[in-house]
């Protein structure tokens, strides 16, 4: 009996000891069961033994405030100052909390701005604090240098910090475009950041982004960290912060910071120590044991087989210098030459074409990174997201509305009074009696009059709650209150019959708190977590052995052996090289004296003379005169243009003085050109090629010091430059009588602290003032209302194009040339021996022409005929290259057109005369419509290249030549051109009548008028000079 009462107390102390299910005390922290019909969420984890874990929070805004930020909103800056409002709503929106039940969350915030350089206007403060030094922030409107502020944004939140390490966190606001990394590349200082867990949020400060820039700094985790976060949203036409990315941004703040200090503990209770384990497994194989020691010498190895014949022996020394020759004799006098007559002044010859290809240059320094290419297409949308955590629980509803009330009741009657005693004598005072028994209550008497006022007593005790009191008077309405949060669902009531409407009843007093429920259901899934790793978790067992390998490679090569034994003799070698050469034999005897040389040509005549001088020199060309010019250039080299832009502006500055006839050979001279040149971007950084430089005296020393000009990639004061330009180079630097003009090429736009009263500064001082204005590298159009102030509100000086391009096209520089020298003075020279020039049929360069000829039905048959003898003609008249190699010499090739895909190859680029004639002969007669764009692009593509190469041979010049009469598809010209632009191609046109279309055939010769040879028909093109002039031109 003893035995059994202690094993059932054994059994209750292991039922005690037992782990126990967890049950939280205290406040309950959500609506019980029954209190919404959602699903009831989980209940909280426990709190740890030790209490709330200090969780601080270290954020570090990174702001962009460089020009390119400053010109995407209009007015100019009104973006920076967006950005600074969405900093500061983002700030007041971190609050410090307890989380989750289990960290206490503190933050602390700092930031800087940047450009060029970096101003840290907040270091790590509170977060009112840190709201007013946002006024601190320094806009200067430089370049981009985003890498440096990356940089210095790791610097500041990696500094010495005492107590619990903080979570780091970053918020980079730019828009994805750098000008320079001077600090190591935009990427690799984000990298850096990130090996010092910081985690860096990407935001764009508009809607025009490098989106490859922006994940760059995002990093590989960019699904997390760049999400399309944004600073600002369209709606309805006006832009708005937006604040749905800010709190994204916060809540994946929270996470991370939770999952960075929080890390769960389990309750531990000692349990009964097991029972043995089973045996483990077969340990794993051992590690190679130590290499033994070295062997005893071996036997002496068998003989090597026989080795590879020995190479040639070195060649021989170079024999003795024979002695020098005899003295041949003195050949007879030739016949003097006709004495030659004076030479006379040439005159101009004609532009010449491509010369031969020079020596190769030296490698050029590397040029700066290009920017980024256009966006790409728009991806599809997202996958909705997974459901969101269950919101907080609501207030509390308004009291309903009263019921109907309850049924009176009967009133009660009155119970009967008792008639009065009637009234006793008077008897004699007795002796006091014992205490008798209580009496009942006498019957209420009549009402007295009321008694003086009694002293004030003590405050009582609290009394019971009272029951509820009746409804009050409807109060006055009160103001309204902030609205609620919405409430959860409540339960769908029975319906009540219709009662009057009742007062509104004062709240009732609050009840007592109640205890804590049991714990409720299991919750529903929660939502995915993020697309990042969480935590490592815990090693796992030891795996059991694997299975056998496979056989290893073959192991290193052994030892050497030693050397084996003198095989057999070999076979006779081959013989010796020749011996040294004898002695030089005695001297010859002398030869007879050789017969009389053949007389010689006759000199040169007049003609003659005056063309080698023509061809070897420039000292007879036409010279065109402008008179006494003063001519300044204002280029913009802000960072809107972007460096491809500005070199294109140093391109148009020089081919347009190319124009302009002679410059001035001295800064003194009362006539010809004198050019000065301002770029400009922020203040200060001003530069200028004077008026007046002595150094300036020559075209090539002009171009020499355009060419030096630097892209400063600042900030854009247009207004100050022009007063720059007129204080420093006009002012004190123009001739009496020269004619003034400036050319300001800029964007329009200007910075918004430049003083813009300026725009009009050389109006006043009577300067002819030209604006062209050029959209900037973001495709943001050029602002007309800024370019009619500088151009004096003078409409037709101001010139707008969408691209940088167009300055340096034929048309815009012709109309700049006359502009600017709008009555030239041509002065040739009085020369004789007017003919032409010889020139060798494309002997010492290498041509590649290709011929088009348009089939269409206009041509006709006989002038099909023509034309083909035509082409045969040129094929037999130049010097065809001796390969395809060749690097001098001319290449042929022949294409039809007719309509948009009849493209018809007759024979590609050759040099084989029998494949050009075998074409011609083979070429038939399209007879149909006209489309010469397509066989523009179908040449380029088939004739010129080959996939990713070229057909063509290095260094030649690739000439096309259309023989058509304009009347064609036009459409997908203008592209066409540029096509052939782009390819370096130059253009000829052979017309085959007279009935032409001029417009098409100007475009096709590219505005070259001089490139169109044709007459009344394509019987003209037999005639010798015509058809003599066309070599030339081609060649």
């Amino acid at each position: 009996m003893a035995f059994e009462i202690s094993a059932l107390i054994f059994l209750c102390v292991l039922q005690a000891a037992a782990p126990q299910e967890l049950v939280p005390r205290g406040p309950r922290p959500v609506p019980g069961r029954g209190d919404s019909p959602d699903p009831t969420p989980p209940p909280l984890q426990p709190i740890p033994p030790d209490g709330l874990i200090d969780c601080p929070i270290k954020v570090f805004f990174t702001l962009d405030t460089s020009e390119t930020i400053a010109l995407h909103q209009a007015p100019p800056g009104s973006l920076v100052k967006t950005v600074m409002e969405f900093t500061k709503v983002f700030a007041q929106r971190l609050v410090d909390e307890e989380y989750k039940g289990q960290v206490q969350m503190s933050w602390s915030i700092g930031g800087l701005n940047y450009s060029e350089t970096q101003h840290v206007f907040s270091p790590f403060t509170t977060k009112e604090t840190f709201i007013r030094n946002l006024n601190r922030i320094v806009y200067e409107g430089k370049g981009t240098h985003t890498d440096c502020a990356l940089q210095r944004m790791t610097q500041q939140l990696t500094n010495h910090y005492s107590g619990t390490k903080p979570v780091l966190f970053s918020v980079v606001i730019t828009d994805g475009y750098v000008t320079a990394e001077p600090c190591g590349g935009m990427r690799e200082m984000a990298d850096k950041a990130r090996e010092k867990g910081i985690q860096i949020f990407s935001v764009a400060a508009s809607r025009s982004v490098d989106e490859p820039g922006m994940k760059d700094i995002a990093g590989p985790l960019h699904e997390v960290y760049r999400d399309d976060f944004k600073v600002v949203d369209i709606v309805g036409g006006r832009p708005e912060i937006n604040t749905a990315s800010i709190h994204r941004i916060i809540q994946i703040m929270k996470n991370q910071a939770f999952a960075q200090c929080y890390q769960l503990k389990c309750l531990k209770t000692p349990g009964i120590p097991g029972p043995p384990g089973p045996g483990g497994p077969k340990g794993t194989k051992g590690d190679r044991g130590f290499a033994g020691r070295k062997g005893e010498k071996g036997k002496q190895g068998d003989p090597g087989i026989e080795g590879p014949i020995g190479k040639p022996g070195p060649k021989g020394e170079t024999g003795l210098r024979g002695d020098k020759g005899e003295i041949g004799t003195v050949g007879a006098k030739g016949v003097v030459g006709v004495a030659g007559g004076n030479g006379i002044d040439g005159r101009k010859g004609k532009m010449g074409h491509i010369g031969a290809p020079g020596c190769k240059g030296d490698p050029g320094d590397k040029g700066s990174d290009g920017y980024h290419g256009d966006f790409g297409a728009t991806g599809p949308p997202g996958e909705n997201g997974a459901k969101g955590n269950p919101g907080l629980p609501g207030k509390s509803g308004r009291p309903g509305l009263q019921g109907n009330p309850g049924a009176k009741g009967d009133v009660g009657h009155p119970g009967n009074p008792g008639p009065p005693g009637e009234k006793g004598f008077v008897g004699i005072g007795g002796l006091p009696g014992e205490g008798g028994e209580g009496g009942r209550r006498g019957d209420p008497g009549t009402k007295g009059r009321p008694g003086p006022d009694g002293l004030k007593g003590e405050k009582g005790e609290l009394g019971l709650l009272g029951a509820r009191g009746r409804p009050g008077e409807d109060g006055f309405k009160g103001a309204k209150g902030d609205q609620g949060l919405p409430g959860p669902r409540g339960p769908t009531g029975e319906p009540g019959g219709p009662g009057e409407i009742g007062s509104i009843g004062n709240p009732g007093d609050p009840g007592r708190r109640g205890d804590s429920g049991p714990p409720g259901p299991k919750g529903d899934n929660g939502r995915p977590g993020f697309s990042y790793s969480g935590p490592r978790g815990a090693a796992g067992d030891k795996g059991d052995p694997g299975r056998k390998g496979p056989t290893g490679s073959r192991g290193d090569c052994g030892a050497k052996g030693e050397a084996g034994n003198n095989g057999p003799p070999g076979e006779s070698g081959e013989p010796g090289q020749q011996g040294q050469p004898g002695e030089r034999g005695p001297r010859g005897d002398r030869g007879p004296d050789g017969h009389p040389g053949p007389a010689g040509d006759p000199g040169l005549n007049d003609c003659d003379v005056m063309s080698y001088m023509r061809e070897t020199c420039g000292c007879c060309d036409c010279e065109k005169h402008c008179g006494a010019l003063d001519i300044v250039f204002v280029i913009d080299s802000s960072e809107s243009v972007g460096l491809t832009n500005f070199t294109l502006e140093k391109n148009f500055v020089i081919n347009t003085i190319n124009r302009l006839g002679s410059m001035a050979s001295d800064p003194t001279s009362t006539s010809g050109t004198r050019v000065g040149v301002v770029q400009f971007s922020h203040n200060g950084t001003f530069e200028a090629i004077r008026l007046d430089d002595p150094k300036i005296n020559s075209m090539s020393a002009f171009k020499a010091a355009v060419k030096e000009l630097q892209w400063i990639a600042g900030g854009t004061f247009t207004p100050s430059a022009l007063k720059f330009a007129y204080d420093n180079l006009i002012k004190d630097g123009k001739r009496a009588r020269a004619k003034v003009s400036v050319v300001v090429i800029t964007d329009g736009r200007f910075d918004p602290r430049d003083d813009d009263n300026l725009l009009q500064y050389l109006c006043d001082n009577g300067v002819v003032v030209n604006a062209i204005g050029v959209g900037d590298m973001f495709d943001k159009t050029q602002d007309n209302e800024i370019l009619d102030s500088i151009a004096c509100n003078k409409k037709e000086r101001v010139t707008e194009m969408g691209r940088y391009v167009d300055l340096v096209s034929e048309v815009f520089m012709n109309t700049m040339e006359n502009v600017l020298c709008p009555d030239p003075v041509v002065v040739c020279p009085d020369l004789p021996c007017q003919s032409l020039p010889d020139v060798s049929a494309c002997i010492q360069r290498p041509v590649d022409l290709v011929f088009l000829l348009d089939g269409s039905e206009r041509l006709g048959l006989e002038n099909f005929r023509m034309v083909r003898e035509f082409v045969q003609k040129v094929a037999e008249n130049l010097a065809l290259a001796g390969s395809g190699n060749d690097p001098m010499r001319a290449r042929l090739a022949l294409i039809e057109f007719g309509k948009e895909v009849e493209n018809r190859v007759a024979f590609p680029l050759t040099h084989d005369p029998a494949v050009i004639a075998d074409g011609i002969a083979r070429l038939g007669y399209l007879d149909s419509s006209s489309s010469v764009a397509p066989a523009i692009s179908y040449a380029i593509d088939n004739i010129l290249s080959r996939g990713r190469g070229r057909k063509t041979r290095p260094n030649a010049e690739v000439s096309f030549v259309f023989i058509t009469d304009g009347v064609t598809n036009s459409s997908d010209l203008d592209e066409a051109v540029s096509a052939m632009r782009r390819e370096q191609v130059i253009s000829t046109v052979v017309a085959t009548s007279s009935d032409v279309n001029h417009e098409v055939l100007m475009k096709l010769a590219m505005d070259d008028k001089d490139a169109i040879f044709g007459g009344k028909d394509l019987s003209d093109l037999a005639r010798s000079s015509l058809f003599d002039r066309f070599i030339q031109w081609v060649c």
